[in-house]
This record gives structure tokens, C-alpha cells and sequence, in this order.
């Protein structure tokens, strides 16, 4: 009897039930695991149960846009392999029945067919996991496998196969859209299927798409959105506490939805760093951090600069205003221009602080380097000696937003 069985029975129980219908769920997930990670490890041997470093398991309802959105999250992640859909694992001619009958198919098979998957070396880095877990067993064995990569990178570390086993990261990602949303989307991708099916029909070019019953019937596809609401997005919802959850609202335009995404997958060095690494850097700040505060910052150094260094301040500004600006202004169309000096206000760094400053708040990028060289001064005929002077060359390089050149 599978955990989802015991749920449809007991789920008219009182309080005492439901406690033991969970203990059931649990306990029918550990064998299932235990049964799987077994066979992997006779199979494979532990050393080479390399799971993917980043998962990222991506849920959402029919028509949420998972297969729109799939290329969009790899690329703000630097994944390069193509996502693992489980339906597609599970591309059967039985299995098939199953899912058009809106059952599921088995968490033996799945938990077995993905967790092979995942081994194949293309996944090392990361992967996205696009139908997993859809069910509360799935959900526990999701856990099960996350605490056997920890303990694996305990086992190995310090060793020639440390490298392999690095500090996972799962995040969960739930694209949302209500009942009426979902509805709609599944009716008109099932207009636009037989549209395509029936021009590559007719033309031979192209290809054919898969079409599912529910694309054409209202009750069913309301049927698919309540299944994945009462089973997957419940399941998905108890992993919150233990991985990074992602709920994104996908009801808009697609530019909207991206948005969300972005937003959702800022990096969070504390949280995706191996302990001990992010121990070594989280003492240097972040550049968000920075910028936060930025703007005020630099408004409070030009206002000191005016009242409390008024000379070497509006000295700067001369400086800028007479040999820097002129050829900053030749160069408007490139937004990019350089200029050597020697001027000996520059020798002075808190000149040179003032200066940067004074670029920044007038929206410019500017940076220096000081160039030295020894220029020959005199020569001792007897002893050979070359006496030299250092001149010092400041080089400042000024960047902006260029001129946008209309070509016909």
C-alpha cells in the first residue's frame, strides 16, 4: 500500500489518526529510500554517488509556464545541462496511461529512475528538476537524499575525493497561478497543439507535439490543477523549512514573471557557501551593501570637502575643469577617455580621493594608476654611474555613457 492510499483512508479520521497516517507516510518513504540507495550503492560504490551540487526542484501548476521559464532560471544559474522532467523519464506506454487518467505513477520508480539520472556525470555542477517531489513520500525521500549527500561530504572530506562532494544546494521554485489562470492556459495550449498537429499534418514540416486529453475539457483540466494543488503544491510547501523556497507569482505577462524569478534567485553567499568557505570572506561586505548606502555617503564627503578643505577641494576642481574635461568632451561619442598627468595634486591621495568623488557624483567612472620612470640625468664617465630623476605620470582613465550614433 502506498503512502497516498493510506491518505485517501484516513482522511476523515480525527487528530489520533492523522498522527499515525504521517508516522505511515515517513516509514513507507525510508523504505523506498533505503531500497534505492541501496541498490545505487552496490551498483556504483559510495565514492562515485556524485549527486548534482545545485538542485533546483521546480513545481508549478498546468500552464504555470515550467517549460517557458526552464531556459530563463538556467541561464540566471550558469546551468548548461538540459532539466530533468520526470514525466519524461517516465515516458512509458503504461505510465502513460496512468498520467492522462490523472494518477500518479509509483514513488518507487520514480525515486529509482531520477536518483540514476542525476549520477550521469552532465548534472556534476547543478540541475533542474522539473515534476519533483509531487507527493509527501517523494517530499521525504527529497530529504532523505539531501541528508545522504551531507553525511557523504562529511565521509569524504579531506580526501582525494573531497572535490566531488561539495556542500549541496537545493532550491525549491513554485511558479503560481490560481484555478481560473491554469484553466485557461491548458485550454489554449490544447487549441494551439491541434493548430500545429494538424499544419505538420498537412505540410509534413515540423514536428508534432503531445497532446492531452484534458487540453480539451474544462472538468479535466480543473481536475489536473486540484491533483496538483491537494498533492504537489502541498507537498512542495512542507520543504520551506528546510531548503531555499521560491514562490513566484507567474499569473502576468512573461517579462513580469522573469522579473519575479530574478528576484527570487539573488545569491546568498552565507547560504549556498560551504561553511568553512564562507567563514574565510563574510567579513568583507557585500556589494549590495555598499551601494545601499552609497549615494549618502558620497553627498556627505563632497559637503566636508566644501567646508573643511575649501582650497585643495576647488583646487581639484580646477584641475578636472581645465586639463581633464577638455579632452573628456572630445571623446562624448565613445564614453571613454584617458589622460596622463603630471600634476603634482595627485601626489596628494586625499586630492586624489576628491577627485574620484567628483566624477562620481557628476556621474562619471574615473580611475587612476601612477606611472613611474626614470628619466637619465647625468653620467659619470668614470665610474659609469647614471644618475636618474623618477617621474611620476598619473594615468586617469574617465568612462561614461556614450553618444548613440544613428546608422542609417
Amino acid at each position: 500500500m502506498k503512502a497516498a492510499d493510506i491518505k485517501t483512508k484516513t482522511s476523515g479520521a480525527s487528530n489520533a489518526p492523522k498522527k499515525k497516517h504521517q508516522d505511515l507516510e515517513v516509514k513507507d518513504a525510508q523504505i523506498i529510500f533505503n531500497a534505492v540507495w541501496n541498490d545505487l550503492e552496490s551498483t556504483y560504490g559510495r565514492e562515485r554517488l556524485h549527486f548534482p551540487r545545485e538542485m533546483i526542484l521546480l513545481g508549478g501548476a498546468p500552464g504555470a509556464g515550467k517549460g517557458t521559464n526552464t531556459p530563463f532560471i538556467m541561464e540566471a544559474r550558469g546551468l548548461t545541462c538540459d532539466p530533468i522532467v520526470v514525466s519524461g523519464l517516465l515516458d512509458t506506454p503504461k505510465m502513460r496511461q496512468l498520467k492522462e487518467a490523472g494518477q500518479l505513477v509509483g514513488d518507487t520508480e520514480v525515486v529509482r529512475i531520477l536518483f540514476e539520472k542525476m549520477l550521469e556525470s552532465e548534472y556534476a555542477d547543478g540541475c533542474i528538476l522539473d515534476g519533483f517531489p509531487r507527493t509527501l513520500v517523494q517530499v521525504e525521500c527529497m530529504k532523505l537524499l539531501y541528508h545522504k549527500m551531507l553525511q557523504l561530504r562529511s565521509n569524504f572530506y579531506n580526501t582525494e575525493h573531497q572535490q566531488n562532494f561539495r556542500q549541496p544546494i537545493v532550491h525549491i521554485m513554485m511558479l503560481f497561478i490560481d484555478e481560473k489562470e491554469s484553466v485557461e492556459r491548458q485550454l489554449k495550449r490544447g487549441r494551439e497543439v491541434l493548430i500545429n498537429n494538424e499544419e505538420v499534418e498537412r505540410t509534413g514540416i515540423g514536428s508534432v507535439f503531445e497532446y492531452r486529453a484534458t487540453d480539451s475539457d474544462p472538468k479535466a483540466a480543473q481536475g489536473r490543477y486540484k491533483v496538483f494543488k491537494e498533492r504537489t503544491y502541498d507537498a512542495l510547501q512542507s520543504l520551506r523549512e528546510v531548503f531555499h523556497y521560491h514562490f513566484i507569482n507567474a499569473q502576468g505577462e512573461l517579462p513580469e514573471v522573469r522579473r519575479n524569478i530574478l528576484q527570487e534567485l539573488k545569491y546568498q553567499s552565507s547560504l549556498e557557501l560551504d561553511p568553512r568557505t564562507f567563514d574565510s570572506v563574510h567579513l568583507l561586505p557585500l556589494a549590495s551593501e555598499l551601494v545601499k548606502h552609497a549615494r549618502q555617503e558620497l553627498v556627505k564627503r563632497l559637503d566636508g570637502y566644501e567646508f573643511q578643505h575649501a582650497d585643495l577641494f576647488h583646487e581639484v576642481i580646477r584641475f578636472i575643469e581645465a586639463d581633464i574635461m577638455p579632452i573628456v568632451v572630445h571623446h562624448a561619442i565613445s564614453g571613454s577617455s584617458h589622460v596622463n598627468s603630471e600634476n603634482r595634486i595627485l601626489a596628494n591621495p586625499f586630492g586624489m580621493a576628491m577627485l574620484i568623488d567628483i566624477f562620481s557624483e557628476r556621474g562619471y567612472h574615473a580611475t587612476v594608476d601612477l606611472h613611474k620612470i626614470e628619466i637619465p640625468e647625468t653620467f659619470d664617465i668614470r665610474t659609469g654611474e647614471i644618475q636618474c630623476r623618477l617621474k611620476k605620470v598619473w594615468r586617469i582613465q574617465i568612462r561614461f555613457q556614450g553618444s548613440e550614433l544613428r546608422r542609417g
